[in-house]
């Protein structure tokens, strides 16, 4: 049974991304890196270059830290369908398996940190268990368990809520959320670009380089599909889209003919470079998740890509509108922008420009928002090890 210490938060929850710095003072030391000595994180989540998960951990390389790796996908089934019940689930073999191999790499690595990344298979005994040896425990949630949008496999990850050291979460929402849950610790961290990834185009880049007029690249949450088929038909807009096959389920047979391109999901390069192929780049709030500003809209800027995203608190506090991004509430509001910027390259540049600069400038990259993360799990980590050896000072003085 938990005790009753671990339904209080320790500290308030906190919002510590940085747009309240005043971009114009430059970029401040990378934070994470320089204070105390570096850290060894075991770091357990969907390992793959197609996914964010390890551009965060190799933004923790980058600042110093010492990395051992659990790669959640080698603990999924082999059987497609057995896999989506085992997801849906969070139960299993597969998932005993990957807690015993966890505590096994806890307990011969001794990390300082047990970082996971929207690892759904956590059980709370093992976070118990590895609290007890000292080691603290952060848990990087990307998605809202909370939201409207009904994804699966939450059931483990809900009750592991309250043992975790800290979680890290995206929305203003969540905080409340999460300490309703019986959160320790909860900070806000934005999503971030990907510095090695997501870069400007080469010297001399431009529109004779662009063969997408209005794009849009990724997936068709909310009503997306509609409000693009209504672009290219009712607005005659020159629409291309781009990302998984699943688009095909979202747009008529006569709207993947005309906007659709492609043959799959775009990653890495193929993303970097649709991003540089565009005049104007799209980006959407995924209501269903309750976001409070796009992921999308931080790699654009920082492919220094036109951006033309849903305009939100979120985003308004993030870029200074029609200066570093352009926004738009209503489809004919969107219609308005992309009428008045398509043609007007020289517009789109100074745009671009200095909504790279903002990106670059306030941080809006792994390694900033990582290291954010690395300076509230020192603190936690300190607390976490004082516990620890009280806890053996008091069970010797009882041995005695």
């Amino acid at each position: 049974m938990v005790g009753e210490e671990t339904y209080k938060a320790n500290t308030p929850a906190r919002d510590v991304t940085p747009t309240s710095r005043d971009r114009d003072a430059g970029h401040p030391a990378v934070p994470g890196a320089a204070a105390g000595a570096p850290l060894k994180i075991l770091y357990a989540g969907a390992l793959d270059e197609k996914d964010s998960a390890l551009y965060r951990l190799w933004a923790l390389e980058r600042l110093g830290h010492r990395v051992v790796q659990l790669n959640s996908y080698a603990y999924e089934p082999s059987n497609a369908l057995v896999g989506k019940i085992a997801f849906r689930l969070a139960a299993g073999p597969w998932i005993a398996r990957m807690n015993r191999d966890l505590l096994a790499m806890a307990e011969r690595e001794r990390p300082d940190v047990v970082w996971t990344d929207k690892l759904l298979g956590m059980k709370p005994a093992t976070l118990d268990r590895l609290r007890a040896m000292g080691i603290a425990t952060v848990s990087y949630m990307i998605d809202n368990p909370f939201g409207t949008r009904q994804d699966p496999g939450w059931r483990l990850y809900m009750k592991d809520i309250p043992h975790y050291d800290l979680h890290v979460v995206q929305r203003d929402k969540n905080i409340a959320d999460y300490e309703q849950r019986g959160a320790r610790d909860v900070i806000k961290i934005q999503t971030a670009y990907e510095p090695t990834v997501h870069f400007p185009p080469p010297d001399g880049w431009s529109d004779k380089d662009r063969d997408r007029d209005v794009s849009f690249i990724g997936t068709p949450y909310d009503r997306r599909g509609e409000f693009l088929t209504r672009l290219w038909k009712e607005f005659d807009v020159p629409v291309a889209v781009s990302g998984g096959l699943v688009w095909k389920e979202h747009l008529s047979a006569e709207a993947v003919r005309a906007i659709y391109r492609g043959h799959g999901e775009l990653f890495k390069d193929d993303y970097r470079e649709g991003i540089w192929r565009s005049k104007i780049n799209l980006s959407f709030l995924t209501h269903a998740n309750q976001d409070e500003f796009a992921h999308k809209s931080f790699e654009i800027a920082a492919c220094e890509g036109f951006l033309l995203a849903e305009r939100s608190e979120g985003h308004l506090a993030r870029f200074r509108e029609d200066e570093e991004a352009v926004f738009f509430s209503t489809i004919e509001e969107c219609v308005e922008k992309i009428r008045r910027y398509l043609p007007d390259e020289a517009a789109r540049g100074r745009i671009v420009a200095a909504g790279r600069a903002r990106a670059e400038q306030s941080g809006y990259h792994n390694d900033w928002q990582v290291g954010l993360i690395v300076d509230q799990t020192r603190e936690i980590l300190a607390g976490v090890r004082s516990k620890q050896d009280s806890a053996a000072r008091s069970s010797g003085a009882k041995e005695r």
